[in-house]
């Protein structure tokens, strides 16, 4: 008789085929899959950063990119570019991979600038990116110089006093680089103002000559009101408290979300009535609902005022931040059933979610996003477990009603260790749990899993969980994408590479849809996208 340890049955009671085998080694030296192209570029497009992660540097990550889409066809990464900015509010990526298709295919290249470059920033990406010569050109290129050129001509005043703001390259390098054709002489005037080129004081756009005659007022010590311009523009002088204080009120939410530490450290909040002003700005349920602020934003903004610095953001400003955050965790979709959700509470998870980079690199940890998520289900619907886990699965419980803030914390004091990403399935195993969705969130650098011939430990734990939860889903999301992943995705098992706030709407999608029928996977719902 054939030796029973080697040749032990690994057929699937459910779907009788046999598991697949590994095929990559992983960043962390583990067994795993490495995802297909399209797939790849789909989970990069949507959530990855560019940036140095724990395991792999920012180069490493543009190199895959770049291999995934010219491995691709070119209407796969219109439609990877067009997700990513739309639904998941990248800018990098869809700059990027509308840059490569100004390559691989020029027509298609058309409407897809149309729809993702959207703002001046995106503008000033794309430029940048075009130049650099990592697509293939260090030119414009004449069709992509038109594009530019017809976004300039049709963007209102404001819409390029926006896109003036920041370099590298500035809005005045992109003029002299494609030479927009002015339509009335106030545009011909602002135009000449950008480049500091003679024009006409009388044609300039009210705005424009507002902050030209503040500038004057401030050289001869006569302190007038702001003017109507991006509040970066004014933040480049040397602004009063009080000053700051009309900004405070004056910016827009998410601005001012994004501001909050540099407010206190310019003594803002020292002002009376000003504290309340703000907190009252950001509690504002008409505002909120208004912006649609998502719970990562939020996050990210409560860990930025915790940060050490300059000033102290009042505790009322954070509770109104925290109130926010709340009601935006109100508005995940819900996940029915019996959910439980995995979060990897190992070393590396205490890593910038979005990687390390020169001067920006993110204050949100991995193990924040792992909290969020968390917190997220638990709020959403009660029959939540949560498991954290390491090389074993962590004895902890989260309140439900904790701030996330509570919450990571919590699972950060854990204090690290290997990753085995099959611990949690191994416990739901042991104890023969129902289970309807499953939620990993991890690096997903899993290498200190029981050895196994073939599958990997993931694989083989969530083919017994499923011999008893029949219609059970798997949800492994990726903080960090490298490439590879410890379940080969399926009709039950969906892959999401990275994170932003749309992919709670990913997994609803996938876990609340009929398995083999309405069930959306992250490349089906990409799929979707009309070019």
């Amino acid at each position: 008789m054939a030796n029973k340890t080697l040749f032990s049955s690994t057929l699937s009671s459910f779907g009788a085929k046999f598991l697949p085998r590994t095929d990559v080694v992983n960043e962390a030296g583990g067994n795993a899959y490495a995802y297909g192209p399209e797939a790849l570029l789909a989970q990069l497009a949507a959530t990855g950063t560019l940036s140095d992660g724990f395991y792999a540097d920012a180069e490493g990550q543009l190199a895959k990119v770049l291999e995934a889409a010219w491995a691709v066809d070119a209407e796969w990464v219109a439609k990877c570019a067009i997700y990513a900015r739309q639904s998941g509010a990248m800018k990098d990526m869809p700059a990027l991979l509308t840059a490569v298709l100004s390559m691989s295919d020029p027509d298609l290249m058309v409407p897809v600038f149309k729809r993702v470059i959207d703002n001046g920033r995106m503008l000033r990406n794309f430029v940048q990116i075009m130049r650099s010569g990592q697509t293939g050109r260090t030119s414009l290129g004449s069709r992509p110089k038109r594009l530019v050129r017809e976004w300039l001509e049709n963007a209102s005043t404001r819409q390029l006093m926006q896109a003036a703001t920041g370099n590298d390259p500035s809005l005045a390098d992109i003029v002299k680089m494609v030479h927009p054709a002015p339509a009335s002489a106030e545009r011909r005037a602002f135009y000449g103002w950008l480049i500091g080129k003679p024009y006409d004081v009388a044609a300039l756009p009210k705005e424009i000559a507002d902050f030209e005659a503040w500038k004057a007022d401030r050289q001869n010590d006569v302190s007038g009101p702001l003017p109507d311009v991006p509040f970066e523009w004014l933040t480049a002088f040397e602004l009063t408290a009080k000053q700051w204080a009309v900004l405070a009120e004056r910016i827009g939410w998410q601005a001012l979300r994004m501001n909050l530490n540099t407010l206190a450290r310019k003594g803002v909040f020292q002002i009376d009535g000003v504290t309340e002003m703000v907190a009252a700005r950001l509690a504002d349920p008409d505002a909120i609902a208004r912006v649609k602020p998502m719970p990562y934003q939020l996050m990210t903004a409560l860990t930025q005022v915790g940060a050490k610095g300059d000033g102290t953001v009042p505790l009322a400003v954070q509770a109104a931040l925290e109130k926010a955050l709340d009601l935006s965790l109100a508005k995940v979709p819900v996940l029915a059933g019996n959910v439980v959700v995995c979060p990897d509470v190992s070393g590396s998870m205490g890593s910038p979610a979005t990687g390390y980079r020169k001067g920006a690199t993110s204050v949100v940890r991995c193990i924040d996003i792992a909290a969020l998520v968390s917190s997220a289900m638990l709020r959403s619907n009660s029959q939540t477990r949560v498991l954290p886990f390491e090389v074993d699965v962590v004895k902890l419980k989260l309140d439900p009603k904790a701030r996330v803030a509570v919450n990571a914390a919590k699972l950060a004091e854990v204090g690290g260790g290997g990753t085995n990403v099959s611990a949690p399935l191994a416990l739901l195993n042991r104890e023969k749990a129902k289970v309807d969705t499953v939620v990993i969130v991890s690096d997903n650098e899993s290498w200190v899993d029981p050895a196994r011939r073939g599958a990997t430990a993931t694989m083989n734990e969530w083919t017994k969980l499923k011999a008893r939860n029949r219609h059970a889903k798997l949800i492994c999301i990726d903080i960090q994408p490298y490439g590879s992943t410890q379940a080969k995705a399926r009709k039950d098992i969906m892959n999401v590479g990275g994170f932003t706030d749309a992919v709670f709407d990913a997994m609803a999608r996938f876990a609340n849809g009929p398995e083999g029928g309405g069930a959306k996977d992250w490349v089906e719902i990409v799929n979707e996208v009309e070019v």
